[in-house]
């Protein structure tokens, strides 16, 4: 099968719009990172974190330099976090956050996505209790027995650790503790490349479409999401083999 469903994400760079869309949503998650305390990396480490963070998703360096000149200007910019969840054809669900100046401007775009794919949006809590929020980690490793020991003396709470036959290792940990897992993680592979670096939500358990309708609904839905300036980021419970 090949690497896990929730890695998936970091093909979405291989195309330009893309490429387009995750620099976006690095450059507002970068400017409130800055916003939020001193914009200098070495004074404000939630900025240092989100930088090495960036840098590991392969966000290229003037990206990050304008995202923290423009924060360093003065500009009053204010994003704000929104989350919203419903429910997709068959037994699928999906969460998505959003990063937006315009709440009213962000609901209305996310329910007409709903409504042209004939889905439903539901409320707060109705599908995100299935999720857990993890520090995911995907990178080139096969040594889990290191890992284990080394994230244990880093005081990291693993969810989990597993192989592919790839050769790429996935590290879970708790939310808190991404901060601190990435840092001994770099420290063991300097140097290290991640595929996925960054805090997601996971669902505790995967569902199949099995008709073709429900399989085209679902993919309608994630597409018109992905044309939404105001959407950060989207979640799922759907294998990836479904979204294929």
């Amino acid at each position: 099968m090949g690497r896990a469903h929730e890695v998936r994400a970091a093909a979405m760079a291989k195309t330009a719009a893309a490429k387009s869309k995750l620099y976006s949503r690095y450059g507002k998650e970068l400017y409130i990172a800055a916003k939020s305390g001193v914009p200098d990396p070495e004074m404000n480490l939630s900025l240092k974190r989100k930088i090495a963070e960036a840098k590991s998703n392969q966000i290229p360096a003037d990206v990050i330099k304008r995202a923290i000149d423009k924060a360093k200007g003065g500009d009053d910019e204010n994003y704000i976090a929104c989350r919203y969840e419903g429910f997709g054809p068959g037994s699928s669900t999906v969460v998505i956050d959003c990063l937006t100046d315009n709440v009213n401007r962000s609901i209305t775009a996310v329910k007409t996505c709903f409504n042209k794919a004939h889905c439903k949006l539901g409320v707060g809590g109705s599908v995100s209790y299935n999720y857990s929020e993890l520090g995911l980690f995907v990178f080139p490793y096969t040594d889990d027995e290191t890992m284990l020991d080394t994230l244990a003396n880093a005081d990291v709470d693993v969810q989990d650790i597993s192989v592919d036959d790839e050769g790429y290792m996935t590290v879970k940990t708790a939310m808190s503790d991404f901060a601190k897992a990435q840092d001994a993680i770099e420290k063991l592979i300097p140097g290290v490349e991640f595929d996925s670096c960054e805090i997601t939500m996971i669902p505790n358990e995967y569902c199949a479409l099995t008709s073709a309708e429900d399989k085209e609904l679902f993919n309608r839905l994630l597409t018109l999401l992905d044309e939404v300036d105001d959407v950060n980021k989207v979640y799922s419970n759907v294998t990836d083999e479904e979204q294929a």
